[in-house]
């Protein structure tokens, strides 16, 4: 039995009834709510609680998705997650981490994109995009070839930030933005949504972590602006706001957008969790759906204790003080720990990355050592299913 206390979060956060359960609290506790259980958000119904974080592949050409993306994200979401989120894609050309980065800054990024997500819909599997500036931390080479910076001249370009304040300090400084830039950002994450919305997209998450631009105006680390646009927490917040504000009003109501947050930046007097839960308390009343709760990213000079779902715990205490569903990632590998995340109330969503390039067939494994029926493609199932019965060779029967 759940306290009044938890009645009324769990009132305040319900979501459309979809015909699988949608609270946040209700979760806690309850034993027939797991890492397989579907979860219904907005107006989609995910079919479990696993989810293919975005994770960049260096791999476009002028920011156009190919064959590798189809290849990388089909097998996962054949492989039985639920949502498939696609990489960080740059909302404008400069907004790109790398020359090999994903775009959706023109129409014509659209096409490639609506290929790749028609395909993990047939699977029965939603797609989400996140739609990203890299800021400060533009312009690097691919990081198999050492990841270093690329000036203009050797294939890189000036990079923009809040204030003239490098991520290292042998950088160029980027090109702190004027009033006119900051209004530029906003209607690229709004032109940009509006293409995913028109390649088949499902849910739009707003890259807002990792000393990404728009981490960079919240974190007073990389913001030092006298503007509206910085000083208190309110200024920091409101181009963040701003952005989202758009981006929903631009999607259907049914439509889930989410925001990726580092919840701390592991230094110092920089953003924190404290500031994260005002931050995704005010989110929440614009209508974003879900927090997919990260951290660090701000500053090389960053000591973070990483270790088995060291995030976690920041995906616990924004859903229960800013009542607003989140996704927990980092170091989450085993399916029994995943599940336990999800049943102990500390998050709605499990997001995976490196696992899963290990292992693309992880939720399908996972369904297994749970107990659960393995949601094979029909391709392999019937297969798999007739030499589990059988003892027999399918491939050859």
């Amino acid at each position: 039995m759940h306290n009044q206390n938890n009645k009324t979060l769990a009132a305040d956060i319900r979501g459309p009834s979809h015909g699988c359960p949608s609270d946040t609290e209700h979760d806690r506790g309850v034993p027939e709510i797991d890492l397989l259980s579907p979860l219904c958000i907005g107006g989609l119904e995910l079919r479990n609680r696993i989810v293919m974080s975005p994770m960049c592949q260096y791999s476009a050409n002028e920011g156009m998705a190919n064959d590798w993306h189809l290849v990388h994200l089909g097998s996962r979401a054949a492989g039985g997650v639920s949502l498939v989120m696609v990489e960080a894609t740059a909302v404008t050309r400069d907004g790109r981490i790398s020359p090999g980065d994903m775009g959706i800054w023109t129409d014509a990024h659209a096409e490639p994109l609506a290929r790749i997500a028609t395909f993990i819909r047939s699977q029965g599997t939603a797609v989400g995009i996140q739609l990203a500036h890299a800021g400060r931390k533009a312009s690097h080479d691919l990081p198999w070839n050492g990841g270093a910076t690329l000036k203009p001249g050797q294939g890189g370009w000036n990079v923009i930030g809040p204030s003239p304040i490098p991520f290292h300090d042998a950088d160029p400084p980027p090109l702190a933005l004027d009033e006119a830039g900051i209004h530029g950002i906003i209607d690229a994450f709004e032109a940009a949504a509006r293409r995913a919305l028109s390649a088949g997209f499902q849910i739009i998450e707003i890259h807002a972590a990792h000393g990404y631009l728009l981490h960079e105006f919240l974190s007073p680390i990389s913001n030092r602006r006298t503007d509206s646009y910085g000083g208190t927490l309110e200024n920091r917040m409101r181009l963040l706001l701003e952005v989202s504000q758009r981006v929903r009003q631009l999607l259907p109501q049914e439509m889930p957008p989410f925001v990726r947050i580092s919840a701390r930046d592991w230094v110092e007097e920089g953003w924190d969790i404290n500031q994260s839960v005002i931050l995704c308390q005010r989110l929440k009343d614009l209508g974003i759906d879900l927090i997919d709760v990260s951290s660090g990213g701000m500053t090389p000079k960053a000591r973070i204790p990483v270790g088995k779902g060291y995030q976690v715990p920041f995906a616990r205490r924004i859903r229960a003080e800013a009542g607003i569903r989140t996704g927990a990632v980092g170091l989450i590998t085993e399916p029994r720990h995943a599940n336990e995340i999800i049943t102990g109330g500390d998050a709605d969503l499990v997001f995976l990355a490196r696992e899963l390039l290990r292992e693309p067939y992880w939720a399908l494994k996972a369904q297994h050592e749970l107990g659960g029926e393995p949601s094979w493609p029909i391709q392999y199932g019937y297969a798999i299913k007739r030499r589990d019965s059988r003892g027999s060779h399918p491939a050859s029967s």
